[in-house]
């Protein structure tokens, strides 16, 4: 090595990149590239460029504040399905074609849709973070060429009253009354999970609906509901009155969980769906010995096999009261935009997009007005 080229950094220390003899040129002009990028803001330190996605990645998940099961979450997806392909790679030398091949090795893996697309959406968020870090100039995900993985939009089936129904009457006693909150106000499962007695204004006829149940590290504990929508929403008569006799059948029971985190203050409620133990529902044991039997009672799924495990059935989970939930208020005429605040949804265009299809068909509200208009004349 012959030459050397020596500059000041930003951050006020001196750099060298040595050139072998007869690259004095190379060297030049290695040097005055250096300075232009500097003067354009589009400099990168080759120290920060040579740090490794996966460091990288390692270091702005420990850094990151917010929901601990998100984190864990984000985490476990990284290692799984990142860093084992672009984990190694220098940021610095990331390009367009690194994440289009690291996209269809996820297909061949055989992820893909929604989850996919979730695994892409963490990697684009560390890439986008090591840019303002000053560790690449780019995102190779902003890249034109780049596409995230599809998801296949599927259009929502509501199920029919009579198999909504038919699933409560096969759901034990104690917890028949969880599908009159989830079909007829719109509740998650959480939130149903956690309904507090003291959340049921029977005189104004309005369910409170500010809490849910979930899992933070693993741990159950009390959490403000999805996206922290607290949100009131419109308690029916019949609704009303099979939740008053539940509570008289199976009184509430104080239970004392963590607020927000395990390690978060604790919180007394009063909940009025427990398990016989007077412990909390857990949705996993919940789901597989009482939801599931009750689906196969009422002709959804296959009954399971001996010794093998109910069929899987995602798309007929407790959410499935929801649907039905804003397909029977759309039905009624019920705008989105109050639509959207009963489900706690954090915008009404995800509302408009999810259930537009449910709505009056406005050809057939044309059709009505007109002969109504033209039906009432006289003909000469």
């Amino acid at each position: 090595m012959r030459y050397r080229a020596r500059y000041i950094g930003p951050d006020g220390t001196e750099k060298s990149q040595s050139f072998p003899d007869r690259q004095k040129r190379q060297a030049e002009d290695w040097l005055a590239g250096t300075a232009a990028d500097m003067s354009r803001g589009h400099y990168i330190d080759p120290r920060a460029a040579r740090v490794t996605f996966r460091q990288f990645a390692e270091k702005w998940l420990a850094e990151r504040s917010g929901d601990p099961n998100t984190r864990a979450s984000m985490g476990s997806q990284l290692r799984l399905h990142a860093f084992p392909y672009i984990g190694p790679r220098p940021l610095g030398s990331f390009q367009p074609g690194h994440i289009r091949a690291w996209v269809k090795q996820l297909e061949e893996n055989g992820v893909r849709g929604s989850y996919a697309k979730t695994i892409y959406s963490n990697v684009r968020a560390v890439l986008s973070a090591a840019v303002d870090d000053g560790h690449l100039a780019r995102n190779p995900c902003s890249a034109r060429s780049v596409k995230a993985p599809a998801v296949e939009t599927k259009r929502i089936a509501p199920w029919a009253a009579e198999r909504v129904f038919a699933v409560r009457a096969a759901l034990p006693e104690r917890f028949q009354a969880m599908v009159d909150l989830g079909a007829g106000c719109g509740l998650r499962q959480g939130e149903i999970f956690a309904v507090d007695a003291d959340e049921l204004d029977f005189e104004s006829d309005t369910l409170h609906v500010v809490q849910q149940l979930k899992y933070s590290e693993y741990r159950l504990v009390f959490a403000p509901p999805k996206g922290g929508k607290l949100r009131d929403v419109p308690l029916s008569g019949p609704v009303a009155d099979v939740i008053q006799a539940r509570m008289k059948r199976f009184p509430p029971v104080e239970i004392t969980l963590p607020w927000g985190t395990p390690k978060g203050p604790l919180v007394t409620r009063r909940l009025i769906f427990t398990q016989e133990s007077g412990e909390v529902v857990r949705r996993p044991s919940f789901n597989n010995v009482h939801w599931k039997t009750a689906l196969v009672a009422a002709g959804v799924i296959r009954e399971r096999r001996r010794g093998e495990p109910h069929a899987a059935a995602r798309e007929h989970g407790m959410h499935a009261l929801r649907h039905f939930y804003a397909s029977v208020l759309l039905d009624a005429g019920e705008n989105i935009k109050a639509l959207s605040e009963y489900l706690g949804h954090h915008d009404p265009g995800f509302t408009l997009r999810t259930y537009t299809h449910l709505m009056p068909s406005s050809q057939e509200r044309t059709r009505k007005a007109i002969a109504a208009v033209f039906g009432s004349g006289s003909t000469a």
